[in-house]
């Protein structure tokens, strides 16, 4: 049985550790956050205890940490499971500064600890069915990526101010996805964007709107456009070029009727949020790293992952502000 404790009671924390109840080898042990009432609520819906993150992280019976709190946390945390011999997980993005995920990722190498970085996404029925097809051969040579990722509507301007700005909260999924995607890493990034969404976010120096484009050595390209305000709905399409042919990833709807009448043709509009739309990648991804520490093995998502999509969204904020593209550093 793994025990398992978890740092951080809010929104991304209760689906974890509703999350957590399905794999028969795992145990939620303690909830810790620095809102006492949430931490109790949580705690008691799934039998955990309350306790602080020190007592937590030490206890004998803890054998993996997760992490789902705020980003500005997440280095402490990560270096304190490493001392304590932990397996850890943590959401994205690991620090919004690289030369603070730089030091605390050797902490967690020193350590020989395993590590997974909650890059979701890579766990979603549809896009994992996408990339095995692109494994498999099917459409050939990876030449082309699209991404489309826009939110129904934008967050409120105090999680803005705290989240590093659009590429490092938002667009550092698609970056990782691209990656996946590719098959070989960006070596250059340029970036256009605007706020054309909501003036609180222009006021606070962040963007709404965006277009990246990534280019690998080999010359394969990845566009990214994201939104903050897509009034249909959560957006979430993928779509891959190959030598041979292309597979694409379609949105997600409650259901797949479709009415056809003199007026015309309609049906769903995608699923609300993130929420809804990969609950099922939520429950795929702990599933996965509960089964890496139970078997000993290293997740398919790792720390160097998550360093790595932070090096694409610094290089794509330099682009935007030079206006030129920006070489990717190692």
């Amino acid at each position: 049985m793994i025990g398992v404790c978890q740092l951080g009671a809010g929104r991304i924390g209760r689906i974890h550790a509703a999350n957590l109840a399905a794999p028969p080898g795992a145990r939620l042990h303690f909830v810790v956050d620095v809102n006492a009432e949430a931490a109790r609520a949580l705690a008691d819906r799934h039998g955990a205890r309350v306790a602080d993150a020190e007592t937590a992280v030490a206890d004998a019976g803890v054998h993996a940490v997760l992490i789902a709190s705020s980003t500005d946390t997440h280095a402490d945390l990560i270096e304190a499971a490493a001392r304590a011999r932990k397996a850890i997980f943590c959401e994205k993005p690991i620090d919004l500064d690289l030369a603070r995920v730089d030091r605390c990722l050797a902490q967690v190498w020193r350590a020989g600890v395993p590590m997974m970085v909650g890059f979701n996404r890579r766990f979603d029925p549809s896009f994992a069915a996408l990339k095995a097809r692109l494994a498999a051969g099917e459409v050939g040579r990876v030449e082309l990526v699209q991404i489309t990722s826009r939110d129904p509507a934008p967050p409120p301007p105090d999680y803005v101010e705290v989240s590093g700005g659009l590429f490092r909260d938002m667009t550092i999924h698609d970056f990782d996805m691209a990656r996946w995607l590719l098959g070989e890493e960006p070596v250059e990034v340029f970036a256009a964007a605007s706020a054309l969404v909501d003036p609180a976010i222009a006021a606070l120096g962040d963007v709404d709107t965006a277009a990246v484009t990534l280019r690998t050595r080999s010359g394969a390209l990845a566009v990214i456009t994201n939104s903050r305000r897509a009034v249909y709905g959560y957006d979430q399409r993928v779509e891959v070029l190959g030598a041979k042919g292309m597979v694409r990833a379609e949105n997600r709807t409650p259901t797949t009727v479709e009415t056809f009448t003199e007026a015309g043709v309609s049906r769903d509009k995608p699923l609300h949020f993130f929420l809804e739309r990969y609950a099922e990648s939520y429950r795929a991804e702990l599933d996965h790293f509960i089964a890496c520490v139970g078997d000993g093995k290293a997740p398919s998502v790792g720390p160097d992952d998550g360093r790595k999509a932070l090096l694409i969204a610094e290089a794509a904020g330099q682009s935007l502000k030079s206006g030129r593209p920006v070489r990717v550093s190692a």
